[in-house]
């Protein structure tokens, strides 16, 4: 097989490839014996139809589209492997020649969008700027204060529900003489605001046995978004009591003694998490600078479909501001992936099964998935390979901590190497960077898993 490789673009591509017949002969025999195996011939037994027989009755051009058919993907593979080409994007094929006889090679071109060449710069030459690692007593404070929320208790009062009560309702609703809804026993945080909107307001000075009635648009099922009637009644009341910040708490919450051993501990761990959002801005700082240096050619036409499958999945195709707003967001994604991907190869950056298992896991919890059943699932829709560069483009994202200059706006050297130095793995290779792109980005799915999970019906 002979290929050559006409350049149409920064990102565009020609591939013209000639595959001699001999190559293309098995596939012939097979399309053969497949066409053979469907027909009846009186005299012939079913699937030893012979080959000339074949062709009187259905014709050898037909075989031989069968063949081609079965046949272009793996030469169309074999040219890209040949070329050093990186496809984006489904190709366009066309067949330019087909084989009339055994002398004849079969032709065809494949147009298709590949990766931008270009160079990464000095990675060590690049500078950010974060935020000061400071430590403040209100800072301790409000991590106590989430600690003692977490230990608290509710508990049951007589009197009218107030912010931050826990309450148990019903809620009706109706819309004219329909009655759309009707749900019982809902346990609900005042002043979470993750229902209905009014719904706050209408419970705040409500107590168990009174009810009160107000409009608002429903948040799910067939009627989203029309205004309905909604009745809520209010079941009973709950308070949260929070424990006292004294020994007894830290013996509870913490492997300490006293309240002043675990407050140094839980100082050591907000120190921690400053850390860790020192890590994240350096992170997402260094990547906005190599957006900004590297003017990448985009393809086209990948954009295109992506912006076009994602405003079709949202039943968005004319709503021309959003359209904007996905197109842009998909070229900083596919810059973004350009980048890591360079780096991957130029690092020769490797994913370890315990890499993928362990981020397989994770993602398998964020579904609510047995991380067994999450990981069948995947092998059998084919994306082991996908998941595998999503972690290497995770990992190539955490090297980048490890080369660039980071400071604070005091002028401070940072050093991200002091987040966990026991951490090192067998390699020497520490693992805190990539702690840092990996909590994060826990942090922001379960943050979308939350946001969906919160939309109900009523």
């Amino acid at each position: 097989m002979k290929s050559a490789v006409e350049k149409l673009g920064p990102t565009r591509v020609k591939v013209s490839v000639e595959v001699p017949y001999a190559e293309l002969k098995p596939s012939v025999d097979e399309a053969y014996k497949a066409i053979g195996a469907q027909i009846q011939v009186p005299g012939f037994r079913k699937g030893k139809v012979p080959a000339r027989i074949i062709d009187q009755r259905v014709g050898r051009p037909a075989v031989l589209q069968e063949a081609i058919n079965e046949a272009l993907p793996a030469f169309y593979s074999q040219a890209l492997i040949e070329n050093e080409l990186r496809p984006m994007g489904q190709p366009e094929v066309e067949v330019t020649e087909v084989p009339v006889d055994e002398e004849q090679p079969l032709k065809f071109d494949a147009e298709l969008d590949t990766a931008p060449e270009f160079d990464l710069p000095d990675f060590t030459q690049i500078t950010v700027e974060v935020d000061p690692l400071e430590v403040s007593d209100e800072d301790v404070d409000a991590e106590f204060e989430a600690l003692r929320e977490r230990f608290g208790t509710l508990a049951g009062v007589e009197r009218a529900a107030a912010d931050g009560d826990s309450v148990t309702i019903d809620l009706t609703a109706t819309i004219g003489d329909d009655d759309i809804d009707d749900v019982s026993g809902i346990n609900y945080l005042i002043g979470s605001g993750n229902m209905l909107e009014g719904l706050d307001d209408a419970l705040t000075g409500l107590s168990a046995g009174e009810s009160k009635t107000f409009t608002a648009p429903l948040a799910g099922g067939e009627h989203e978004g029309e205004d309905a009637e909604i009745t809520v009644t209010v079941q009973s009341v709950k308070e949260r009591q929070l424990p006292e910040l004294d020994d007894e708490f830290a013996q509870m919450a913490s492997q300490h003694d006293t309240i002043e051993e675990m407050r140094s501990e839980v100082a050591e761990q907000v120190e921690r998490g400053k850390r860790f959002e020192q890590g994240v801005q350096a992170r997402d700082k260094a990547l906005d600078q190599l957006l900004e240096t590297l003017d990448l050619p985009l393809p086209e036409k990948v954009i295109e479909d992506e912006v076009h499958q994602h405003l079709e999945n949202e039943d968005r195709l004319e709503d021309d501001e959003h359209r904007a707003e996905v197109d842009e967001s998909t070229r900083k994604a596919l810059r973004t992936q350009l980048i890591l991907d360079k780096i991957v190869e130029r690092d020769e950056i490797q994913v370890s099964q315990e890499e993928l298992i362990e981020y397989i896991v994770m993602s398998a919890s964020q579904y609510g998935m047995d991380p067994n059943q999450f990981a069948q699932a995947l092998d059998q829709q084919g994306q082991v390979p996908a998941i595998m560069g999503e972690v290497a483009r995770r990992k190539a994202l955490a090297s980048i901590l490890d080369v660039i200059n980071i400071v604070d706006t005091d002028g401070n050297e940072v050093d991200l190497s002091e987040l966990d130095d026991e951490e090192e793995d067998e390699d020497g290779a520490t693992d805190e960077s990539a702690e840092v792109i990996e909590a994060e980005s826990v942090e922001d799915d379960a943050d979308e898993d939350a946001e969906k999970s919160e939309d109900a019906t009523v």
